[in-house]
């Protein structure tokens, strides 16, 4: 299906376009939404992603698998934004709070771990997030980011451990209390 998208989207089709934006746009805009912690600045850089994508479709090589060609323009327009922000706007917290499935005690831990991933560095953060909330492998991460694969897994290591440093204050101190 990709392939004829791609082929479609290559030759002006506009129902193809279509047809590949409302597969990929909810998945993007989670990522996006991960990657820069603010669901405005998210859908802009969907948005641009999107016009990237369309603009830039012929130097996509077919040889080489979609995804992380499209991750790769979706993060990288992710940091361009971040970088024009304040730092301040990463640290936003979705819109959980006016969910009532979540129980506090649930929220808490989550608000906590939500809070210290985007509380590490875009070096470590947005490796974490392509491996564990988008499934991509080791390799396939080292493609959208351009780096080596041993950078890569040395990233998801050091980010690991970043984090369970980080948290172990919060769950010792939530068990004494």
């Amino acid at each position: 299906m990709k392939n004829e998208w791609i082929t479609g989207i290559q030759s002006g089709d506009k129902d193809a376009f279509h047809q590949f934006y409302e597969a990929y746009a909810d998945s993007a805009i989670r990522t996006a939404s991960a990657i820069t912690g603010n669901r405005e600045m998210a859908k802009d850089a969907v948005q641009e992603t999107f016009i990237r994508v369309y603009r830039q479709i012929e130097q996509y090589n077919p040889d080489l698998p979609f995804d992380p060609w499209f991750y790769r323009i979706l993060t990288n327009e992710c940091l361009r934004l971040l970088k024009k922000e304040s730092p301040l706007s990463k640290f936003e917290l979705p819109d959980l709070e006016n969910n009532p499935t979540l129980a506090e005690e649930s929220f808490d831990q989550l608000s906590d771990l939500y809070d210290t991933i985007q509380s590490l560095d875009d070096v470590h953060r947005i490796p974490l997030i392509l491996k564990y909330v988008k499934g991509f492998t080791g390799k396939e991460i080292a493609d959208i980011l351009r780096l080596n694969h041993n950078t890569v897994k040395s990233r998801l290591f050091k980010g690991r451990k970043r984090l369970k440093e980080q948290l172990e204050p919060h769950e010792k101190g939530g068990a004494s209390q």
